[in-house]
């Protein structure tokens, strides 16, 4: 740290890396020409690098090229900090990771009741499909869809969800309503493709006893809410999870067809490091995804 120079050298040279003359820099920095001259030509001196070349226009030199992006990340994330740190106000953030499906048709529903119960958080969703590492992400906690098995990982079971077929009432008055299981065989399909935790039409009709090799699908998907969304367009029959259609289910957008109880395999779990798990802004998180979660339980039974 004996190299670190005064940061209104660094805020110079910054600046100075965005314009091909001490003049514009300084111009931006309102300050003198020569001042501009002057401190960078003691930065060069503190670190023993030339890191401009000097001329009727000014151009870094590698060295000055291989710093100017940490110099100008240093500045940014040290104001993106001091707004988050203004924005709270005494309010503790809290990043939660999960994926982008549960994010969109799960939880942030969900929020509000959260900020209500517990305005002190204030909560950043991060989303992503990958395996959590904390150790190189600055997420606090993480919502995952699996069976559980997290090494190293403080790990609490939330909730497992039904998966049932699922229909727009256009698409029935198109097609008909199926009276049983077997004439789904005559309707488009939807299917959700490359999800190994998600269980296939085969997978269902092999449940309630139909072995089928024969499927008229009409579009894969490689995405969640993508099928559900051609299934709201009218493009076919989903077999949709529960907790991704309690709205459209509760609104009418979409008809669940026939009450067979089929579980899906894997489940959402609450993880995050050990340790931190007692945290109090942590503790009042995860006590409050678990009523919602025991809620959602009852609802999907």
């Amino acid at each position: 740290m004996r190299d670190l120079p005064p940061t209104a050298t660094l805020r110079t040279f910054e600046v100075a890396t965005r314009h091909t003359t001490f003049t514009s820099a300084a111009a931006e920095l309102f300050i003198t020409q020569s001042a501009v001259s002057h401190q960078l030509k003691n930065l060069e001196e503190i670190w023993g690098l030339q890191l401009f070349e000097r001329g009727k226009t000014l151009s870094l030199t590698p060295a000055g090229a291989a710093l100017a992006p940490l110099v100008r990340e240093f500045f940014s994330k040290l104001e993106t900090t001091l707004a988050d740190l203004r924005e709270q106000k005494g309010r503790v953030r809290l990043r939660v990771n999960t994926t982008y499906s549960f994010a969109l048709k799960w939880l942030l529903p969900r929020l509000p009741g959260l900020a209500r119960l517990h305005p002190e958080i204030l909560v950043t969703l991060e989303s992503t499909d990958t395996a959590i590492n904390f150790a190189s992400t600055d997420s606090d906690v993480a919502i995952r869809f699996g069976h559980g098995h997290y090494p190293a990982l403080h790990t609490e079971f939330m909730f497992r969800e039904q998966l049932f077929p699922v229909a727009s009432p256009a698409l029935l008055r198109r097609f008909g309503t199926p009276s049983e299981p077997a004439e789904l065989l005559r309707y488009p399909l939807l299917t959700r493709d490359g999800a190994d935790l998600v269980p296939k039409w085969d997978v269902w009709f092999k449940l309630i006893g139909i072995n089928t090799d024969v499927l008229h699908e009409s579009v894969r998907f490689a995405d969640t809410n993508m099928t559900i969304e051609a299934a709201l367009l009218g493009q076919g029959i989903a077999l949709a999870r529960s907790g991704h259609v309690e709205k459209e289910i509760g609104d009418g957008s979409l008809v669940r067809l026939f009450d067979v109880p089929f579980p899906s395999p894997a489940a959402y779990y609450f993880v995050c490091p050990k340790g931190i798990e007692t945290q109090p802004h942590i503790t009042a998180f995860r006590r409050w995804l678990q009523a919602e979660s025991q809620q959602a339980q009852l609802s999907y039974r």
